[in-house]
């Protein structure tokens, strides 16, 4: 049986770090990830290209474009079977959802990434690759079009879906509101679940087909996240600044189920009428409310105000969406029509 092919891009991050003078530095290149996994040619005919070689806090939404456009070249010319791409952990959850967005490819894309570098004892580099690379090349990542995954730890999740909840933990991701896709179990990859993604196909209707490789960068989309007594007044220099400060959009991490402090309603509702205004939940899981509480500060009031409601899409990625919608020139109604979506 012919082996599929496996495209590996390789942007940094701690799975490809090495010993330095005073910690571990960037230096690993594509190849040295593929010679860390035994028996890595029996799954799968890996071919290695190193993009990058630095943290993930580094990257740009721009990089991440240019990243899906190369992805989607690769595909055109048939090049590959399945891509895997590694970063670090700090925006896996980011990027994994942003080339979601931007792709609609037929072969499976998976991400991957280590929270244990290699000097350590217990990395667990080499064992996130090889999931990956069996996650890609499995028919049933190719059959169902299950869009970008994440395979971390013996599972593979949704892009939508998957979050970062511990800062140094080998079980750091995690799909809170749904759970993984599928599972790895010997040499298997066991599916588990469907993905719903009847959210990407309105998103494709609005963007059109391969953004990547049209829409340049846009201004900015703020994010501002929302505690205990916020009074509002960061706000201000939105409202009065030059060009919104060169922001485009904003997207707000309310309280529960989309609730704001009343002190910052009458900005938002300024902000609202100016810029689009993206309201999602900090509590990183759950479908927004629509029509259960009353009051200035409430989801109803909000609504009627003018502010966009993210469905079920957390902060991080609210702010992902909203950047490509305002790239792709949409109006208000596109937008709110595409985050109502999600759910």
């Amino acid at each position: 049986m012919t082996k599929r092919r496996i495209h590996l891009l390789a942007l940094g991050g701690t799975i490809a770090t090495q010993p330095g003078e005073h910690g571990m530095k960037h230096g690993l290149d594509g190849d040295d990830l593929v010679r860390m996994v035994p028996g890595l040619d029996a799954v799968a005919d890996v071919q290695a290209r190193t993009v990058a070689r630095t943290g993930s806090s580094n990257l740009t939404l721009d990089a991440v474009y240019a990243l899906a456009a190369h992805i989607e070249a690769m595909v055109q010319q048939g090049a590959c079977d399945g891509v895997v791409v590694t970063q670090g952990t700090d925006t896996l959850e980011e990027t994994a959802f942003l080339l979601d967005l931007l792709l609609d490819v037929d072969i499976p894309v998976v991400m991957t990434a280590a929270m244990r570098n290699p000097a350590l004892a217990s990395a667990d580099g080499p064992g996130n690759v090889l999931a990956a690379v069996r996650v890609a090349a499995t028919p049933w990542a190719t059959a169902r079009r299950v869009g970008v995954l994440v395979a971390m730890l013996d599972h593979a999740h949704a892009a939508l879906e998957v979050a970062k909840t511990q800062t140094s933990r080998l079980d750091a991701f995690h799909s809170p509101s749904a759970g993984p896709v599928a599972t790895l179990a010997e040499t298997r990859v066991v599916p588990l679940m469907q993905p719903v993604r009847d959210w990407k196909a309105v998103v494709s209707a609005i963007v059109g087909a391969s953004p990547a490789s049209r829409f340049a960068g846009a201004a900015p989309v703020a994010l501002l996240w929302l505690g205990l007594g916020e009074h509002g007044a960061l706000l201000d220099a939105l409202l009065d600044g030059p060009r919104h400060l060169g922001y485009g959009g904003v997207v707000v991490g309310a309280m529960g189920g989309g609730h704001v402090p009343e002190p910052m309603v009458a900005r938002l509702t300024m902000l609202a009428a100016q810029l689009p205004v993206v309201v999602a939940s900090r509590t990183g899981g759950g479908p927004l409310l629509r029509h259960t509480y009353e009051g200035s500060g409430s989801e109803i009031a909000l609504r009627a105000a003018g502010l966009i409601y993210a469905g079920r899409l957390p902060p991080l990625k609210a702010r992902l969406l909203l950047d490509l919608l305002l790239r792709a020139g949409a109006d208000r109604a596109a937008i709110a029509a595409a985050f109502d979506s999600t759910g």
